[in-house]
């Protein structure tokens, strides 16, 4: 598995969200930088943590000029039901066939209690809003996730 790097022109995409509206990478770029963060599954424990600590800092994040995507492989109903469970305030958004995991290189092998399987691996990008990867956040522990990222930013 290789994953995009920094300098790197992220592919565009277009996928639905969990009000099944279509959201497209380059749209979003035209007003902030948008942070796209992978992550393997909807309402399980490590990735509630790593959305609730960006839900807590949409508001330092927006100041920023940062707009956040969290990109899974779920359907788009259980991204809903994660958003609402969680009071989400950032767009979900459903990659089912793992398109844009693969475009963006996250998706491979995994292993796990022995068992070795593709899978969508915990990684973020921030785009730059000329399309090309500014940074890759590939070393964090899901509750500090946010604090990396603000950190960056600061």
């Amino acid at each position: 598995m290789q994953y995009l790097t920094a300098g790197a022109i992220a592919p565009d995409f277009t996928l639905v969200d969990q009000h099944n509206n279509q959201v497209q990478l380059s749209t979003l770029l035209q007003k902030n930088r948008v942070l796209v963060y992978f992550y393997p599954k909807a309402m399980t424990p490590g990735c509630t943590v790593q959305a609730c600590g960006l839900r807590d800092s949409m508001a330092q994040l927006a100041a920023k000029g940062v707009s956040v995507l969290g990109i899974s492989i779920d359907a788009p109903a259980r991204l809903a039901k994660f958003a609402q469970r969680d009071q989400l305030n950032f767009t979900l958004l459903s990659d089912e066939d793992h398109k844009v995991a693969d475009a963006f290189g996250v998706w491979g092998e995994k292993k796990f209690m022995g068992k070795v399987y593709d899978g969508l691996h915990r990684i973020s990008f921030l785009i730059a809003q000329d399309g090309k990867v500014e940074k890759v956040f590939d070393q964090f522990k899901t509750k500090d996730h946010h604090a990396v990222v603000l950190d960056y930013l600061a």
